[in-house]
């Protein structure tokens, strides 16, 4: 790819709305439609059991077919298997490896070309190209805790022994079919921790997000040396009762599971206020009855519930929040998905300090079993309305691109009203980028609002950052010189500043 370029904003001429520059969004204000009330609108785009980012090409029709469809927000995975999608010196410092390396799975179900190829920057080919068309990104660290598949042999699983969760016989493979790092375990806290805060000092994120795996690795495990340790200090030398049920044994596990839960949050709001932070749990009670999870009290915290952090005065200060709760409601049919859903809603009522606009549904469109028919899924998105949540989720991209791409299109009725603003961010906070043309030796675009703006680069092969610019001025164009072989070139919204500070929402 190429280096990074040298440009100048040389002089200026008329002056526009970035957002007015193709944008879909911007529809209803042609058409005199109403403009679709704030909803998350997602989906989550993985690298298991479809191509949809398997090469840069792929990655760039995709996210222009999300956005064409009516999406406004990807959770796209960022951490899975034991590596890092993107360079990480947090991993490297570890296990030696920055990614995930050749002749390594990605997935468990890799075939062996698959894993010839080298790892990527994904975050980055994949943020990019979601900015580019005005989405949301939120990257999404799906294995949490999990350190690897049952199946793989990765670095972190070999070199961490540990830091690895064990069951009353020594195997640290959980039910689940994988293999968990301790929740309580402070250098595998620390690691999980410092791989997402060094993710949101690195990129232009939106929002970070853990899945189901923020949790105590399944209710048989927590018999390995150091928890059996730490749980006999507090218990007058005692081990732990063999009866993985037994009442107090689990009440002392879930809260280890609760007190990483207020420190991750805190810090990642002490560094970034501005990020979201989002949770994908498993449905309640199930998760606490499996995993020892009571995520709905984790909504209701407040400024009492802050935790004190050694070593960490500023995260001290900031109260556990996390700004968005997406249970995956994964049903077979919308009779059992609408009595699981409304069971989400009243716990988060009761328990949950009344936050049910932070409640989105996660809708199973594909995976294990029968595709959801397209009747289920319309009334399924139709009741997350009804109930007044911040709007879905959809499990997973496959089901939007493949399965319901027309039916979606037609539903959410993008081109004639437009794209809804996700609920936890300023209108207009993502809009499509600002392409440049061509000028004589230079690259240039008319009509860029003031703002600051990062400049991307395409060398007929993938896009990367070339350097910042900042139009500070009313009537202003933006010309750049670029190096022969950038084939493209546009400027993207940058929102890196802003996340020192908590944005403003439309709810």
């Amino acid at each position: 790819m190429l280096s990074r370029v040298n440009r100048r904003v040389l002089f200026p001429v008329l002056a526009a709305v970035a957002n007015a520059l193709g944008a879909v969004g911007g529809a209803c204000a042609q058409t005199g439609a109403p403009a679709p009330s704030p909803e998350v609108r997602g989906t989550w785009v993985t690298t298991t059991a479809n191509t949809a980012i398997s090469s840069p090409a792929n990655s760039e029709t995709t996210m222009r077919r999300l956005r064409e469809i009516g999406f406004n927000t990807v959770y796209v995975e960022t951490w899975k298997n034991g590596y890092t999608q993107y360079p990480s010196k947090t991993l490297q410092k570890v296990i030696g490896m920055d990614r995930r390396p050749a002749l390594m799975p990605q997935d468990p179900s890799d075939k062996p070309d698959a894993i010839k190829k080298p790892g990527r920057d994904l975050l980055k080919e994949t943020l990019i190209e979601a900015h580019r068309n005005g989405l949301i990104y939120i990257g999404w660290f799906e294995y949490g805790f999990m350190a690897a598949h049952k199946t793989t042999d990765s670095h972190l699983r070999r070199m961490k022994k540990e830091w690895l969760s064990l069951d009353a016989k020594g195997n640290d493979v959980a039910p689940n079919g994988f293999v968990w790092m301790n929740p309580l375990h402070p250098e595998a806290r620390r690691f999980l921790l410092d791989l997402v805060l060094e993710a949101i000092d690195a990129y232009d994120l939106d929002g970070v997000q853990l899945d189901d795996r923020i949790v105590w690795p399944y209710i048989t495990m927590g018999y390995d040396d150091y928890t059996k340790k730490v749980y006999a200090s507090e218990h007058g030398g005692k081990e732990p009762p063999l009866n993985e049920k037994d009442p107090a044994w689990m009440r002392w596990r879930a809260d280890k599971v609760n007190e990483f839960s207020k420190q991750f949050v805190q810090e990642i709001h002490a560094r970034r206020p501005g990020v979201l932070v989002s949770l994908s749990p498993a449905v309640y009670p199930w998760c606490w009855e499996y995993y020892l999870l009571e995520w709905p009290k984790w909504s209701a915290w407040q400024a009492k519930d802050t935790l004190k952090i050694a070593g960490n005065d500023a995260a001290s200060k900031v109260t556990p929040r996390w700004d968005e709760f997406i249970p995956q409601v994964y049903r077979m049919n919308y009779k059992a998905y609408e009595q699981t859903w409304l069971e989400q809603v009243r716990y988060m009522k009761e328990e949950g300090g009344g936050r049910v606009s932070d409640l989105v549904a996660g809708i199973r469109v594909v995976g294990d079993g029968p595709d959801a028919t397209w009747e289920d899924l319309q009334k399924s998105i139709e009741l997350t309305r009804t109930t007044k949540s911040g709007g879905h989720v959809l499990w997973f991209s496959r089901g939007a691109l493949d399965l319901y791409p027309q039916q979606l299109t037609s539903f959410y009725d993008a081109a004639r009203v437009g794209i809804p603003a996700n609920p936890h961010f300023v209108k207009d906070w993502r809009t499509p980028s600002i392409a440049l043309k061509k000028a004589g030796k230079g690259w240039e675009a008319g009509g860029v609002a003031t703002g600051k703006y990062r400049l991307i680069v395409n060398d007929g092969t993938a896009w990367d950052y070339a350097n910042d610019i900042v139009v500070d001025a009313a009537s202003m164009t933006v010309r750049v010189e670029l190096p022969e072989g950038v084939t493209r070139a546009e400027l993207l919204v940058d929102r890196r500043g802003d996340m020192s500070k908590r944005s403003g929402t439309n709810n």
